[in-house]
Parts: C-alpha cells; sequence; structure tokens
C-alpha cells in the first residue's frame, strides 16, 4: 500500500490530514456515502477542495485514506496476555463501534457504499489490510506462547468474529447479550462442542 493512496506521505501528508479525515467520516456518517463530497469535506475541514484532489482524486479515495487515517477508527492492538482475551478485547473494540454512533453510521454507510462502488471497495479492502497488519502482533504472541499452531490464518479468525458481530447488530439488529463477546471468542477457538 503506497503511502500517497493512505495519504500519508514521508513529508506527513496534508497539513490538516485529521481535520479533512474526521470531516470525511462526519459526513459520510451523516449523509451516507451518495452524500458524501469532496466540497462538503472541504467546506467541513476549512481546507481547499484543490489541496484534497490533489491528495486524493475521488471520493473513494479520501474515504479509503480516512478510514484507515482517522482517529475515530483508531486501533491499538491488545496485549492482555493470552490469545482468548486479545480476541475479546479486539471484538469488544468491534461491537463497541458497531453499537456507538458515529462509528456505527460510519460502519454501516460504509458497507452499503462498498456493495454499489467497486473503486471505494478497492479502498475498504486496503482497510482491512491495515486492520490485520496491526492485529498480527496478536497472534504472533499467541503462536509463540504455544496457543495455536504457526499456520493458524488470523484473517479467518478474525472474519469469523467479525461476522458474528456484524451479521448480531448490523442485519439481525438484535441486542448484544451480556457475555456475547466472551461466548463467540470461545466458540470460534474451540468449536461449538468444546465452547461450553
Amino acid at each position: 500500500m503506497s503511502e500517497e493512496r493512505n495519504g500519508t506521505r514521508r513529508s506527513g501528508g496534508p497539513r490538516k490530514a485529521q481535520e479533512i479525515f474526521d470531516a470525511t467520516l462526519d459526513l459520510l456518517a451523516e449523509k451516507g456515502y451518495e452524500g458524501l463530497t469532496i466540497e462538503g469535506v472541504a467546506q467541513r475541514s476549512g481546507v481547499n477542495k484543490t489541496t484534497l484532489y490533489r491528495w486524493w482524486p475521488s471520493k473513494g479515495a479520501l474515504l479509503g485514506a480516512a478510514l484507515i487515517g482517522a482517529r475515530q477508527l483508531e486501533l491499538t492492538p491488545p496485549d492482555t496476555g493470552s490469545l482468548e482475551g486479545d480476541l475479546e478485547a479486539l471484538l469488544g473494540t468491534m461491537t463497541t463501534l458497531l453499537t456507538t454512533r458515529p462509528a456505527s453510521d460510519i460502519a454501516v454507510a460504509a458497507l452499503g457504499a462498498v456493495t454499489h462502488s467497486p473503486e471505494l471497495a478497492s479502498h475498504v479492502k486496503d482497510f482491512f489490510a491495515d486492520r490485520i497488519a496491526r492485529e498480527q502482533a496478536v497472534f504472533d504472541r499467541a503462536v509463540a506462547r504455544g496457543e495455536i499452531p504457526a499456520d493458524t490464518d488470523p484473517m479467518l479468525l478474525m472474519d469469523l468474529l467479525a461476522g458474528a458481530a456484524w451479521v448480531r447488530v448490523v442485519l439481525r439488529r438484535l441486542p448484544l447479550e451480556k457475555d456475547f463477546v466472551a461466548r463467540t471468542v470461545r466458540t470460534v477457538l474451540h468449536g461449538a462442542c468444546g465452547a461450553g
């Protein structure tokens, strides 16, 4: 993933990158992908639209950079001392994002837009590649502790956990039980028969 594509060249990107990213995600949450415009981001962030176009040639590119670079969606991989604890922390963060505004509005709007915009889909793919790269340390430590085999597929584990959260919260619109996170992690790690 090129530094320019993320909007963070060696020089640090545009001077007001965080304001631009925040404005982008705020507008996405408020107006959806169709209502997100470069002009709207320029107005809200106080940055000239020519500056935005210089860094990001389209709103899909800008949104992709914002998803990766915005403070609102920052991810610090946990280190609880166990894979189960780390996955519970990651899934807990994810469920909080999916159930708390404005992050929940951002996630739902981005998901809906991806199905209609191949360009945005490629940028969202970069977002998920960035996330799994940040989460890799969780799995490296688990392998070193002997909790999982070295050939474990981290992306599959995270997809199973994320999928459970997305289906429950976004698609089924069901409340999360108090033990949803712990039960889901146990089921994914140990299977339905061993998750008791």
